[in-house]
């Protein structure tokens, strides 16, 4: 089954001021497609792009020479870290 004829069972509602509906009205007219279509659409697209900016980050070539240098660096040793992850907790 094609993901556009799933059938839809969340609802999302929200208030919005007249003048924004109707220009979102005329934007989703624009490309031929319903409200709900449109902002569906729309709202999916810049949310892969947050959720992309999150992902990936870009480092001009003197960034990116210095992390992959501390990438490549011997680990510094934690003692403390190394204690807590040896010792059994209280309730092993």
């Amino acid at each position: 089954m094609r993901d556009s004829t799933k059938r839809r069972e969340d609802r999302l509602e929200f208030r919005l001021p007249p003048k924004a509906k109707s220009m979102l009205k005329r934007a989703a007219n624009v490309e031929r497609k319903s409200l709900s279509a449109f902002l569906l659409d729309k709202g999916l697209e810049a949310a892969a792009e947050t959720l992309a900016e999150r992902r990936e980050f870009g480092l001009s070539a003197k960034q990116y020479d210095a992390f992959v240098a501390a990438l490549d660096s011997p680990a510094t040793p934690k003692p403390r870290l190394e204690r807590l992850l040896t010792t059994p907790g209280v309730l092993e």
